[in-house]
């Protein structure tokens, strides 16, 4: 095999190291969101497990004085000739410079996402004490005490009586 499968194999165990794949998985909520991310983590693993067994390893040099002795040496000569003549070209990666651009891309979006995520998931919490606090006040709270924190709610009553609109 070429220096070049082994640098990307080396490649593949190095970035699988820098993952931190306990991290993300404690961010995921729902739970098709973790077996896809367990799916993509199986993947990844088994991916780079044949890059570090299959393809970093360099082919067995042919016994060609083997082959002589049992199939003669015209037809192995000619073999030999072919074989050592194959050239094999040079992987050139085409597709990481198409892609990287929208990868980043990508993940500025995902930020942004994330901050706007963070930012809801506030405005929830928020929601949530307001509720709780409202949940424990609702029996003995006066319709004043109401309309203080919702004085759109005060607005729209006073305008249908102002109006005599009474819903029918």
């Amino acid at each position: 095999m070429s220096g070049t499968v082994k640098k990307v194999a080396d490649a593949a165990v190095k970035a699988g190291r820098t993952i931190d794949w306990d991290g993300m998985a404690k961010m995921l909520v729902s739970e098709e969101a973790r077996k896809e991310f367990a799916t993509l983590r199986r993947t990844f693993e088994d991916v780079n497990h044949q890059l570090q067994t299959k393809f970093s390893q360099e082919p067995q040099p042919i016994d060609w004085e083997y082959y002589k002795k049992g199939i003669g040496s015209k037809v192995v000569d000619m073999y030999k000739e072919a074989y050592e003549s194959m050239e094999i070209p040079k992987y050139v990666d085409t597709v990481t410079p198409q892609y990287k651009p929208k990868f980043d891309a990508l993940v500025v979006e995902l930020k942004e996402a994330e901050k706007a995520s963070l930012k809801e998931s506030e405005r929830i919490e928020k929601e949530i004490a307001e509720m709780k606090e409202m949940k424990k006040k609702i029996s003995t709270m006066t319709a004043d005490e109401y309309f203080e924190k919702h004085p759109e709610l005060k607005q729209k009553f006073d305008d249908e009586i102002r109006n005599d609109y009474w819903g029918y």
